[in-house]
């Protein structure tokens, strides 16, 4: 007999699903997650079940909140889309225009564009950080704007795995005098009614699952951190270990964390938050009459900007749009090529796919190893496209 119930509600259509999400739950590792489903404009699934808590004490609750990592950077990319929508950003103009600063090292003419898709050069940086420099802006900031590119921008990509965040929410608060977590609930959150924070005030904290770490990777398996400690000048090390805390479990855990704006890595949200903004973009950029963006701007959202060999991610290949991944060969969004979206690390995900006009949602705490998407949210949606 399971000890979980799984809760909500889920089309008969797509109850296979639902059979994929019990099976997350009894087969695959999952301790405690949600899954919701929109499809032309109407949630077609919505289901959470298992536990908030290690213990198993607490059961996930319908508006249960966590940490979603990289999934974090289509919510960020959002916002950047809808200022390029609006006319008040243009990705071929230099950063420098909005971002002053910006120009040191050599980046004068470094376009917005390079930073969305990960041609910058900028994936870390390379003097040593404090521990709690990931939680001051102006200190991230000042840094990267120092920074000299790690390779000539442009040439080649590699993950900005963190301080994309910060590169295109500097640009966004330079050029809307709102700080990126403000922007962010004031023009797609709120419009949206979605449940998902950029910064998450302490009120909230009652409903944060705390996040659980991956197991060791096995043997044999690609092991990020120590191929990142084997170079301490190089890319790699200075996206993850500079400063060192994202090795420590309990770091997402904190307030302190919970608290910053982390365009990169920290948004806190529901699945159903995930699902209902995708599930906009997915069918022009509008739902219930909330519109976030206009049709015409969709193809920016899938257009490929970078792809081959990640200088970041162990020469991998990965490919990218303008703040959104995109599928490649081995690792797909379902069966249609324009889908965009975004994977966070241990397995939560966040995707649109405008030509069925499907968005997908789907949040856990039950870390996993992997880099890109999980085996979990992948047996949802396989689940769910056989059954379209």
């Amino acid at each position: 007999m399971a000890d979980f119930k799984i809760e909500g509600e889920c089309d008969k259509r797509f109850q296979g699903v639902r059979e994929a999400f019990a099976e997350n739950l009894t087969k695959r590792g999952e301790l405690g997650a949600a899954v919701s489903i929109i499809l032309d404009g109407k949630c077609v699934v919505d289901l959470w079940g298992g536990y908030a808590d290690k213990a198993r004490t607490r059961p996930w609750q319908r508006d249960t909140l966590v940490n979603v990592y990289s999934t974090t950077k289509g919510l960020t990319a959002t916002c950047a889309h809808r200022l390029i929508d609006q006319g008040q950003l243009d990705p071929d103009e230099p950063v420098s225009k909005y971002w002053p600063e910006f120009a040191q090292a050599g980046k004068k003419d470094l376009p917005v564009r390079y930073i969305l898709s990960h041609r910058a050069g900028l994936p870390g940086v390379s003097k040593p950080l404090a521990e709690d420099a990931m939680y001051k802006w102006d200190v991230m900031t000042s840094a990267l704007a120092e920074q000299e590119p790690f390779w000539q921008p442009g040439m080649k990509h590699g993950y900005h795995a963190i301080t994309i965040g910060w590169l295109v929410g500097e640009v966004i608060r330079r050029i809307s005098g709102k700080g990126l977590g403000t922007y962010f609930r004031t023009e797609i959150a709120e419009p949206l009614g979605l449940d998902a924070h950029i910064g998450l005030d302490a009120k909230h904290d009652a409903r944060v699952t705390d996040i659980l770490p991956s197991p060791p990777p096995e043997p044999g398996m690609p092991n990020l951190f120590e191929e990142a400690a084997k170079d301490p000048k190089g890319p790699t090390f200075a996206a993850f270990m500079n400063p060192p805390v994202l090795t420590e479990p309990s770091v997402p855990n904190s307030r302190a964390w919970r608290a910053a704006e982390i365009g990169g890595a920290n948004a806190h949200c529901t699945a159903r938050a995930l699902a209902r903004m995708y599930g906009a973009l997915a069918r022009g950029g509008e739902i219930d009459g909330h519109r976030i963006v206009r049709p015409e701007s969709l193809e920016r959202f899938w257009t490929e900007q970078s792809y081959g060999p990640d200088q970041v991610l162990m020469q991998m290949p990965t490919r990218f749009s303008l703040g959104f991944m995109l599928s490649q060969p081995g690792t797909s969004f379902g069966p249609n090529i324009k889908a965009f979206g975004h994977p966070g690390a241990g397995g939560s995900l966040g995707f649109a796919d405008p030509v069925k006009k499907v968005g997908f949602g789907y949040t856990m705490n039950q870390m996993a190893n992997g880099l890109l998407i999980d085996s979990r949210p992948q047996a949802l949606f396989d689940a769910f496209y056989r059954a379209l």
